[in-house]
């Protein structure tokens, strides 16, 4: 494993927002302000705790990750490739009536999409479950 994936880039909170992404196309966010990274944020109903609850539920169903950050608000977790075992970093923030979302790669320019597919997967599985 190259040394450079498994250091970690910045991440976590700037003025209780996401960190923006990088000029690089390997990282989505729904707290980004140009459409290259973009993405919708978790919508939800119901109380923010059962929402939380929700998403907690849903990440146990993907495979290679790990939770290194669980606040009453905020989720960093890492999700580890199958066979070079490159690092995405995975963030959560739980707002009103909505779950801001952010995946980015730790190296590299192109992650052909992978960051952006897996909150889309991580959405389906959100939303699928019920309480």
């Amino acid at each position: 494993m190259s040394s450079s994936s498994s250091q970690l880039k910045p991440v976590g909170l700037i003025d209780g927002k996401l960190r923006p992404c990088p000029d690089s196309p390997n990282c989505a966010c729904s707290q980004n302000a140009d459409q290259q990274h973009l993405i919708e944020p978790f919508q939800f109903n119901g109380s923010r705790s059962e929402a939380w609850s929700r998403l907690k539920q849903a990440l146990l169903t993907q495979k290679r990750v790990t939770i290194i950050t669980d606040s009453s608000n905020y989720l960093h977790l890492e999700f580890r490739s199958v066979i070079l075992r490159f690092v995405d970093d995975v963030e959560f923030l739980l707002a009103e009536n909505v779950i801001h979302v952010r995946s980015a790669s730790r190296v590299g320019y192109s992650d052909l999409g992978v960051n952006r597919r897996r909150l889309e997967t991580i959405r389906r599985a959100f939303n699928q479950l019920n309480l």
